[in-house]
């Protein structure tokens, strides 16, 4: 069996994977705050799990793998979107407006991300049916000394938790020292974080024994984790941006909570985006959605193919020219494997990449290996390993250059002279010929059973455009 080998964030070093059941590997990524599109840099870890899960699937069965991503749909973000509807003159309650807000932009990031070529996962929890789990490992984590009560918000102790900082590798005291957030009188320490706090009549809000409110972010990923992938499983992951505080904070809650079960075995962080060399930023005007390049006729397979050219634990730097460089690519790949099936499995040059440490950069460079080979069966088989040269993905490719466009019409007029010469209909061969003779191209056969064909002139765009007239007027004629 293939051993994989993965950069643990929490140990700092690569680490051969061993799952803790082979009939049943399990792994959580933190999904969306449903309150607006997702941008670039929020497609990005759901590209570096998705290709990880496919390879998981490839070595154990898809049948012993279990993908879990959550929805987080409680948030202050958004209930001020809610809010903002609502003072714009919807008539719509408070609640229904969050219900309309969370449904449409759930229903934009399946689609967008559907346009990335990214699976769904086993599971898309949304954090409001689980509120009963969350209220219940608060409750525990009292009853075990690792939480209180205060005003109406349970708080998490950090100074329970010892190990409070090993994933980010920060010290609790250096995090005071280094805080610049003022602290709330009633937490007993700077760090203490929320589980869950009080809402106001016109805030969405749950009862607990603490009062009407609503769970802190962080316990609503252990709560769900917990309840579909159990107290211990193989691999979580995120944006780096989520190492701390929010992932720091899973761990304690979740170890605090289940002690003895280890919560999750290897942690995966994708580093951050850049887009032509500089952090992207709404002030820099460089802020794009998914949606924004899509619309702009960039399509979700070359959005794939450019961010799967950098390993996940190095910056990635969208550009234009990459982009460009990807579509050609790509254009050139689906022309190679078109009406060829794939291999019966990827190439073990691609499968050795990817199991070190998800090398999705060198996969790549062993996909155009293939295709310098002429291997479109190895290709095709590979590059689905990257979620590449799928079915359906690779409609956008079919929109080819002029010269293609005019290939295929005119692949199409040989067959059919071809036919009437086998046929002995010669005089309507003959007519056809001279047609396409007018149209300045020669068809040649060779005893009735190869046919090619010639340009007279030499290919220019104006002339390229007339021939297209000429072509169609012909297909048309003949019912072809």
């Amino acid at each position: 069996m293939v051993q994989i080998r993965l950069t643990n964030t929490r140990t700092k070093r690569k680490e051969a994977f061993a799952p803790i059941d082979p009939d049943n590997v399990r792994l959580y990524l933190c999904g969306p705050t449903v309150y607006d599109r997702a941008h670039l840099g929020n497609a990005r870890p759901v590209l570096v799990f998705d290709v990880l899960v496919r390879l998981l699937n490839h070595i154990y069965g898809g049948d012993h793998v279990t993908y879990v991503r959550n929805f987080t749909d409680v948030d202050d973000k958004i209930n001020a979107e809610a809010q903002r509807r609502r003072a714009a003159g919807s008539t719509l309650s408070l609640e229904a407006l969050i219900d309309e807000r969370t449904a449409e932009t759930i229903g934009w990031y399946h689609a967008d991300m559907d346009a990335l070529g990214a699976m769904r996962p086993d599971h898309e929890p949304r954090a409001t049916q689980y509120i009963a789990q969350m209220i219940a490992m608060n409750a525990d984590l009292i009853a075990k000394g690792h939480a209180y009560e205060a005003e109406g918000h349970v708080l998490f102790d950090v100074r329970s938790f010892p190990d409070y900082g090993k994933l980010s590798g920060r010290s609790v005291d250096d995090m005071i020292a280094g805080a610049r957030v003022e602290v709330a009188p009633f937490k007993r320490d700077p760090m203490d974080f929320v589980l869950w706090k009080p809402s106001s009549d016109d805030l969405p809000g749950w009862d607990s024994p603490w009062g009407r409110g609503r769970p802190g972010w962080h316990i609503e990923c252990s709560a769900m984790s917990a309840a579909l992938l159990g107290t211990h499983f193989d691999i979580h992951g995120g944006g780096i941006d989520l190492q701390f505080p929010h992932h720091e904070n899973e761990i304690a809650q979740s170890c605090c909570a289940h002690p003895g079960a280890g919560f999750a075995n290897i942690w995966l962080h994708n580093e951050m985006l850049q887009v032509e060399g500089k952090k992207m930023s709404k002030s820099l005007g460089n802020f794009f959605t998914v949606r924004d390049l899509l619309d702009r006729g960039v399509a979700g397979e070359v959005i794939r193919f450019v961010m799967l050219s950098t390993h996940y634990r190095k910056p990635m730097d969208w550009t234009e020219a990459k982009a460009a460089d990807a579509e050609a690519v790509l254009r050139r790949w689906h022309g190679l494997v078109a009406g060829i099936e794939p291999a019966t499995s990827p190439a073990p040059s691609v499968i050795a990449a990817l199991a070190d440490d998800l090398n999705t950069a060198g996969a790549i460079a062993a996909l155009h290996e293939l295709a310098a080979k002429g291997d479109g069966a190895g290709l095709l088989a590979s590059a689905r390993m990257l979620g590449l040269l799928l079915p359906g993905l690779g409609d956008w490719a079919i929109d080819t250059p002029l010269e293609d466009d005019i290939a295929r019409k005119v692949e199409t007029i040989c067959r059919h002279w071809l036919n009437l010469r086998r046929a002995k209909d010669y005089a309507n061969a003959d007519l056809l010929s001279k047609e396409m003779l007018d149209a300045h191209i020669r068809l040649v056969a060779r005893k009735d059973e190869v046919t090619e064909f010639r340009f007279l002139l030499p290919f220019s765009n104006e002339w390229a455009l007339e021939l297209v007239e000429k072509l169609d007027h012909i297909l048309v004629d003949w019912a072809l």
